[in-house]
């Protein structure tokens, strides 16, 4: 028979979501996240009871896509557990950082392989590489990007690049269709015939971070820096690196010589790495006018025109 809830326990702690988890999944009313929402309070309960976790606060903001919740272990170690929304997103996440078991990314301690939360090492949320200045930031982030390219493991869950890549190429060429987009049609045309060029000769699969950027990268006490939040793929390390050529362009749009800083800024990352200039460049423009289009589809044009312009600059 299952004991009753001790006074204080697990049971009776109040789990507060934050807003802007909130605003991000309960918009579609016909979404499942709506559900999972309404159950997450009861489903972080049970993962304290069963893991034997104490609740210290759930970090506010917060992200958009996840439940980020800080926890001690029964033996008083701090660590983090994370809810991420359904999905088999979830459970790529848990794969790629168990195979990479600390080595450049958080230690994952314990995974639900149902539900999908991850209790994971506990690291420094609020400092992460964006708090150092540009060319430090870059040199630190390149030593950790360089510990994650591993080949996968035998029978992984991960989709490749050309595969991920490919399954927008319609709707891009349908956002681009848009009246506000005419000035961009030539970029579009030209990352897809990239795109088609670089994902049908890969020269390597190994497994990839997905998001890699500075934010995404949070100090340790393990390691010094340590990544987070991947969204795992198998390919070639430039479609990785095209992510941080991206990262802080707005510093580089309110510098002079924009242009001339981002040719100089692949040029260092593609040499410092030993990844292909030209490939980089390529895979740069393709994620450029890709994430530029997703934003301004999404109303954020201001963003969505930054990246489009910043891709004329390639």
């Amino acid at each position: 028979m299952a004991s009753a809830p001790q006074p204080g326990g697990p049971e009776a702690t109040p789990i507060t979501l934050p807003q802007r988890l909130l605003d991000a999944l309960s918009a579609d009313p016909e979404s499942p996240a709506r559900a999972w929402l309404a159950e997450l309070p009861e489903l972080v309960r049970r993962r304290l009871r069963d893991w034997e976790l104490t609740l210290e606060r759930v970090p506010s903001p917060g992200g958009r896509s996840s439940l980020i919740v800080l926890v001690r272990q029964a033996d008083g170690t701090p660590a983090t557990l994370k809810l991420p929304a359904p999905g088999a997103d979830a459970r790529r996440e848990g794969a790629a950082l168990a195979h990479w078991n600390g080595w450049g990314a958080a230690r994952l301690l314990r995974a639900d392989p149902e539900g999908g939360a991850l209790l994971l090492e506990r690291l420094h949320s609020a400092v992460s590489l964006r708090s150092l200045p540009e060319a430090k930031a870059l040199l630190e982030a390149a030593g950790t990007v360089r510990r994650l390219w591993v080949p996968p493991a035998e029978g992984h869950p991960f989709a490749t690049v050309e595969a991920r890549t490919g399954e927008g190429v319609e709707t891009l060429r349908l956002i681009a269709a848009g009246p506000w987009a005419a000035d961009a049609r030539a970029l579009v045309d030209e990352a897809l015939e990239r795109r088609a060029e670089l994902a049908g000769q890969s020269p390597e699969q190994l497994l990839l971070h997905g998001d890699f950027r500075q934010g995404k990268v949070l100090a340790g006490d393990r390691a010094p820096w340590l990544a987070v939040g991947p969204a795992p793929l198998v390919g070639e390390r430039a479609y990785d690196l095209a992510q941080l050529v991206l990262d802080r362009c707005e510093d580089l749009a309110a510098g002079s010589g924009p242009a001339a800083a981002v040719r100089r800024r692949i040029a260092k990352l593609a040499d410092s790495l030993e990844v292909d200039r030209d490939r980089l460049r390529g895979w740069t423009l393709f994620r450029a006018v890709e994430t530029g289009l997703r934003h301004a589809a999404a109303g954020d044009r201001r963003r969505g025109e930054l990246l489009l312009e910043f891709a004329g600059w390639l």
